[in-house]
């Protein structure tokens, strides 16, 4: 009974120590509250840190029309670090360390400047306890290998190490489209918003909704306490087709550096939507090299030269004026006398006698004549046709930017006795490319303008939020039968005219050329740069695609015939065949030419032959290589034949794509610079010749 009583009575002790204990935290609790509170809450603000900060939203991204991301924000990160949360002994023992390690990461200062830089953060008053390490931001890899530093392997709360997540805007093709994607303005305090294309164009569906919040030191890190969550941007989803856009860049590059032009653009159309498959700008820059700084698709408005006349011959069909068997003759001159001003031919001689039709298919200024004798005492009928096929308006695409074309009315400033015959050949008037491309878009759609349309739909997490229809603008361009007339000259061009160099019997092309002289400060017309252009669709019995080329400016040679019609011609192909296996052998005939086979490993072509089940001979010739060289025998069938390749002295690797060069040339020991994208054309060291390992080789790729 003794003991039970002395348990009893210890029992109670403690709990009446405990209580005792309890009840002095509470009266401390409430002293601490009301009698010292205001005394703590001003140490407590002076001590601990706090910042306002705007938590940014995710930007949403922007789709090709397969889904394919064209650009989207990719996070980055801010290098901060916390001198003080590290233990001094630690510290003084591994800074130097520290500051090596990041002097050999970021190659900017030297491992004395770093160690300063740390010492200094830790020493004083007031140290810094947010000190930003590097002004460069790091990608996730480099962010794993820096947590590996000394001091900053400790982790956030005894290395002081933190790392700030900040989204960096990214367009995976890189310079496909750029500009018509857009960039942004980015602030250092992490907003950004868009500067141009549809970045700037659908700002505010992509950017979203910021969130607010505090940013506090607590126990050594800084920690953002978020008072209002943020909402993400919305995604866009494009009309763009990579593979069409990567066509249509790819053609227009090659052809400004062969031409050596100051700049050129490059849309393809479809047809019946109105869709932009793919936009392209390239200006020469002051390296020498072409880039995306301008979209003159939709802001070089210019004097466009004889494209225009496919408009000048609807007003004459229209109006009654001319059919197209009717004939005149142009003389033998090639001049043509307006006042007290000549229009000549492009080619030295006259034409003589001519139908209206071979008038457009040879691209003849003789075409003035007629506008001028049935037009003169009635110009504003003429202009007035212009106005009603809607080349007076805009296009309206969703783009910032695009110009306003300018067609001069009768008696309006400017107007002069020549101005209707300098404005049937395309001259005193401007037009962006984009705005000739929608007019011709409308022959091939059966005379039925669409607005250019380069945006589908606006989407959530996958959820459409708007929808952009297609969209039919204004009445047809003209009759029926007028439209017959003109799509059977445009036709005419590319079989027996101006363009005849890029007839194909795969597909029917129709089209026109035009080649402007491009007005120059005092010079006008005598500084001798030209605009060549080519514009057209095709197939051109069942218009699929419509298209248009320009360039500007070019140095060799400047006639649109052998400048811009080519780069129409190599798209048209290219897109052709794409389409046959889009759409089957019941709408289009297929190409049934091989096509261009790059030299490379003998099991990879060996793989995609019997795919293919393609007809392959010399199987039995390379039956002991490892790599092939490729070469067409027969319409159907492919000769392989083997290469030999030489590890001990410099391989020969043209031909081949970028990822077997680059394998063959490493494995020889050497150092690979690599230019350009396609096939290798060039190595800047002779296959054969032996040199020491480490030694660098650039190849050229086109």
């Amino acid at each position: 009974m003794a003991i039970k009583d002395d348990i009893t009575w210890r029992t109670i002790i403690v709990y009446g120590v405990i209580l005792l204990f309890g009840c002095l935290i509470l009266v401390k609790a409430v002293v601490v509250m009301t009698v010292e509170g205001e005394k703590w809450r001003k140490k407590a603000s002076a001590n601990v840190p706090v910042r306002p900060v705007r938590i940014a939203p995710n930007r949403g991204d922007i789709w090709a029309t397969d889904g394919r991301i064209l650009a989207t924000s990719v996070p980055f990160y801010e290098l901060r670090f916390d001198p003080v949360a590290v233990d001094k002994k630690v510290f003084q023992e591994k800074v130097d360390s520290l500051a090596y390690c990041l002097s050999a990461f970021f190659k900017d200062a030297s491992k004395e400047s770093y160690r300063n830089k740390l010492v200094r953060a830790r020493s004083g008053k007031h140290p810094n306890r947010y000190l930003l390490i590097n002004h460069r931001k790091v990608n996730y890899t480099e962010l794993k290998q820096i947590r590996k530093f000394p001091i900053f392997r400790l982790g956030k709360n005894k290395g002081g190490f933190q790392s700030i997540v900040i989204n960096k805007r990214l367009q995976p093709h890189v310079n496909l489209a750029g500009r018509t994607i857009g960039y942004l303005n980015e602030s250092q305090d992490g907003t950004a918003e868009g500067r141009v294309g549809l970045e700037a164009a659908f700002e505010n569906q992509l950017k979203g909704e910021y969130g607010e919040g505090m940013r506090r030191m607590l126990s050594g890190t800084w920690m953002v306490l978020t008072q209002r969550e943020p909402v993400d941007g919305h995604d866009v989803v494009t009309t763009i087709d990579v593979d069409y856009q990567d066509i249509v860049q790819h053609a227009l590059r090659n052809q400004l550096e062969k031409s050596n032009a100051t700049n050129g653009s490059a849309i393809l159309m479809e047809v019946g939507t109105g869709d932009i498959k793919a936009i392209a700008n390239l200006a020469r820059n002051k390296e020498g090299v072409y880039v995306e700084n301008q979209n003159f698709a939709i802001s070089n408005a210019g004097e466009p030269g004889s494209v225009m006349k496919a408009a000048t011959m609807i007003a004459l069909l229209e109006d009654g004026c001319a059919s197209p068997f009717d004939t005149i003759n142009l003389g033998s001159t090639g001049r043509y006398k307006f006042y007290d001003r000549y229009l000549t031919e492009s080619h030295e001689g006259g034409l003589g006698k001519v139908t209206v039709k071979q008038i457009m298919e040879k691209s003849s200024n003789g075409i003035a004549c007629l506008v001028f004798d049935h037009y003169k005492e009635r110009p504003e009928k003429f202009v007035n046709r212009w106005y009603a096929m809607g080349l007076d308006k805009k296009t309206g695409i969703c783009l910032p930017g695009e110009a306003a074309p300018y067609i001069k009315y009768p008696k309006e400033k400017g107007w002069s006795g020549i101005s209707l015959p300098w404005m049937s050949i395309g001259y005193e008037l401007k037009l962006t490319p984009l705005q000739i491309l929608t007019f011709y878009n409308a022959i091939a759609n059966d005379g039925q303008r669409m607005r250019p349309r380069l945006v589908k739909e606006i989407r959530n997490r996958g959820e459409v939020i708007q929808t952009y229809g297609t969209e039919e603008v204004g009445d047809r361009i003209c009759s029926r039968k007028t439209l017959n007339e003109v799509r059977d000259m445009l036709e005419g061009v590319v079989q027996n005219g101006t363009a005849r160099n890029i007839y194909t019997t795969k597909y029917r092309i129709a089209g026109k050329t035009g080649t402007a002289r491009l007005a120059l400060g005092s010079a006008g017309y005598g500084g001798g740069r030209y605009r060549a252009s080519f514009v057209g669709y095709f197939p051109a019995d069942k218009p699929l695609y419509s298209c248009i080329v320009v360039i500007d400016n070019p140095s060799n040679g400047y006639y649109a015939t052998t400048v811009s019609a080519p780069v129409f011609r190599e798209i048209a192909d290219k897109v052709y065949s794409m389409a046959y296996v889009q759409y089957g052998e019941q709408k289009y005939e297929m190409d049934k030419s091989l096509p261009v086979c790059k030299n490379g490993l003998k099991k990879d072509f060996l793989t995609i032959f019997d795919e293919l089940n393609m007809q392959v001979n010399g199987r039995q010739e390379v039956r002991e290589a490892d790599w092939v060289i490729t070469a067409s025998a027969e319409a159907e069938n492919v000769v392989l034949k083997p290469r030999r390749i030489n590890y001990t002295s410099v391989p020969n690797v043209k031909g081949m794509g970028l990822r077997d060069a680059l394998y063959v040339l490493e494995n020889s020991g050497l150092k690979v610079g690599v230019v350009g994208n396609g096939m290798v054309q060039r190595q800047s060291l002779r296959a054969g010749d032996e040199v020491s390992k480490g030694s660098f080789i650039q190849i050229e790729l086109r």
